[in-house]
């Protein structure tokens, strides 16, 4: 087969590609997630405030820690997302000191929690092995 090219009256015409339905499909995840975000269970713990510092020194905390302890306001304990009771969370602990040696648990401590409710995760943090534990606060 022979081409035949183009004369200078004539224009050639580019082979195009639709993207509406492409775009369509964009648009119809973004509304999904709009809608979808805010009906997500997200932690709901009213952390305590900190002291008022003067330094702007802030320490950053990661919310996606291996050993991320929440003791919410109906003094219930979850470890990692998961819900466990108060004798449970040693042997949890102690595997998890076995598994991630450096890390320094992080407790996110519900205001209206009872301080007993601390004192039983501070405990077990210990007996399990652990030197530090991370309080974390609402800045102040």
């Amino acid at each position: 087969m022979k081409r035949r090219r183009p004369t200078a009256g004539e224009t050639v015409e580019e082979p195009t590609m639709n993207l509406t339905p492409l775009i369509d499909v964009v648009f119809v995840v973004l509304i999904m997630f709009i809608i979808i975000a805010p009906l997500l269970e997200l932690d709901r713990i009213q952390l305590a405030s900190a002291a008022q510092k003067d330094s702007k020194e802030m320490t950053i905390v990661q919310e996606s820690s291996p050993l991320a302890i929440h003791v919410h306001a109906d003094d219930t304990i979850w470890l990692n997302g998961k819900h466990l009771t108060s004798e449970d969370l040693l042997h949890f602990l102690k595997i998890a000191k076995k598994n991630y040696p450096n890390r320094i648990p992080q407790l996110f401590h519900d205001k209206k929690a009872h301080f007993g409710t601390y004192q039983t995760v501070k405990n077990a943090v210990e007996l399990a092995g652990f030197e530090q534990l991370d309080i974390i606060l609402q800045p102040g």
